[in-house]
């Protein structure tokens, strides 16, 4: 029976935070080495879940290494890399010979000292298997896609849709080809394209133009002889580093030359279609303005404070905007606030008080939202989801939650651990029905959709302020390459 490791060191590094990614920010979220792997991902909704399912499938022993993982921070110190490293290294001698390695970097991770993490792993995981072990790869589409990466494996392919619900759909893909790989019937070869393009996340929905246009050039793509995959590699704008901005994959079956022209076509068609994946920019005053004639409840897309990129997750620019407005209208939002939450469990359920919330992280782009609150709950702030949502996590853990209520109507969940808006069991959990408000505000740009969408049937992305402001040419970038469009 053939053998094939699993091995994933996941992180999305917002170099604009002046916070660094420590290793206690990967022990705190995934930390996993062996079986537990196994017991972690084996029914999840995630690229890991398919690499043992696949796997199975195919009669392979899957030999789970190392998976870790880390919320979307500051780079990553060296200390921290050295240690994952040194980990990953020792589990792979533990597991003694490979025929074969399935790999899940982000793609977006940036060291300290290296602006190419994922890149620099995955060259020192081809030192120690060799050249002959096949390496295959799923990577996130928001991956700044680099040539250390693609020379590092023979196949990678990228999640297909944002929000990414088709992780394990993928996860099974590389499993497959894997598969075929070990019995020799396909010899996969990768080549990357790396475009003078980033296109602006408030474009990259996948079920909507204008990235409609790009998956169809893909599935052409896809649909000829010789082709195993080929995938769209969006960008992460939140790195600045030289590899940012968008980039095309495609695998071929042993034709190098085919893989080369067939992304260097793609990567032409980006170009001459340039215009179309500039970001659209509604300021806070035009989003709740837009709002009052929309089907309620109207989700308010935070772009500025994305928990997905980094966002700090509490900031309170749309909240104190619709507090500030007084207009009766019920308004959700949740924010990052330990200090708040022991606030409200002092007061007890029931109970009245004054709280400074949110605003309080170094890189918050607003001042706390002071207001006289009435405490409707206290929770442990453990909830489920069974669905796939973007991120692929089906159990969330925001830590002692306290959920109050102002004289504006505005309801406010406070979290002792950063809450990413995955789906509306955040609000059903603690006793909160969407349908009962009339704006939601989510942290988030794409990611909130697919857990939001059959709630909220209209919404709006805001150019609000933050460290994932949406308006890239606003960042103060001193790495990018140029020329880069959209700045150049």
């Amino acid at each position: 029976m053939n053998r094939v490791g699993i091995l994933g060191i996941q992180h999305e590094s917002n170099t604009f935070l002046p916070e660094p990614t420590t290793l206690r920010h990967f022990q705190e979220s995934v930390f996993l080495r062996g079986e537990e792997i196994r017991a972690h991902y084996v029914d999840a909704h995630h690229e890991v879940g398919g690499f043992f399912e696949g796997l199975a499938a195919a009669g392979v022993e899957a030999v789970p290494l190392f998976a870790t993982f880390a919320m979307p921070t500051g780079a990553v110190t060296d200390d921290a890399l050295a240690e994952l490293w040194k980990i990953a290294e020792k589990e792979l001698e533990k597991a003694g010979p490979l025929d074969g390695m399935l790999v899940n970097p982000h793609g977006a991770a940036v060291n300290v000292s290296r602006s190419d993490m994922d890149g620099w792993w995955l060259g020192e995981l081809r030192r120690v298997v060799g050249p002959g072990v096949p390496i295959i790869g799923v990577i996130d589409p928001h991956a700044n896609l680099t040539p250390a990466m693609v020379a590092a494996t023979d196949a990678m392919m990228a999640y297909r849709e944002n929000p990414h619900i088709d992780q394990r759909q993928r996860g099974r893909e590389a499993a497959d080809l894997m598969a075929a790989t070990l019995r020799g019937e396909i010899r996969p070869v990768v080549a990357g394209a790396f475009t003078d393009v980033a296109i602006n996340i408030e474009r990259q929905l996948t079920t909507a133009e204008p990235i409609l246009s790009i998956v169809g050039e893909l599935e052409r793509v896809r649909a000829r002889p010789g082709i195993l995959s080929a995938s769209l590699v969006m960008g992460y704008p939140y790195a600045d580093v030289p590899e940012m901005g968008t980039s095309f994959l495609v695998v071929s079956d042993g034709d190098s030359d085919l893989a080369i022209r067939l992304a260097a076509e793609l990567k032409s068609w980006l170009w001459e279609n340039r215009e179309q994946f500039r970001g659209r920019m509604i300021s806070p005053d035009e989003a709740l303005c837009d709002a009052e004639s929309l089907a309620k409840p109207v989700a308010l897309l935070d772009m500025g404070d994305n928990m997905g990129g980094g966002g700090t997750a509490d900031s309170t620019v749309l909240a104190a905007l619709c507090h500030a407005r007084a207009d009766g209208r019920s308004t959700y939002e949740c924010l990052h606030d330990p200090e708040s939450v022991r606030g409200a469990e002092a007061m007890g359920v029931g109970g009245q008080g004054t709280l400074r919330m949110g605003g309080k992280d170094p890189a918050s782009p607003a001042p706390p939202l002071e207001a006289a609150v009435t405490v409707l709950g206290l929770y442990g702030g453990k909830y489920g989801e069974s669905q796939p949502r973007h991120g692929g996590q089906m159990e969330f853990d925001l830590g002692a939650t306290a959920v109050v209520k102002t004289a504006t109507n505005l309801t406010i969940m406070l979290t002792t651990r950063r809450a990413f808006p995955a789906s509306a069991n955040q609000l059903l959990a603690f006793d909160l029905d969407p349908a009962a408000f009339d704006r939601i505000i989510l942290k988030g740009v794409h990611s909130p959709v697919a857990g939001f969408a059959e709630h909220c049937p209209s919404m709006i992305r805001v150019n609000t302020p933050g460290v994932t402001t949406a308006d890239m040419e606003t960042l103060p970038y001193a790495h990018r390459r140029k020329p880069l469009f959209p700045f150049e």
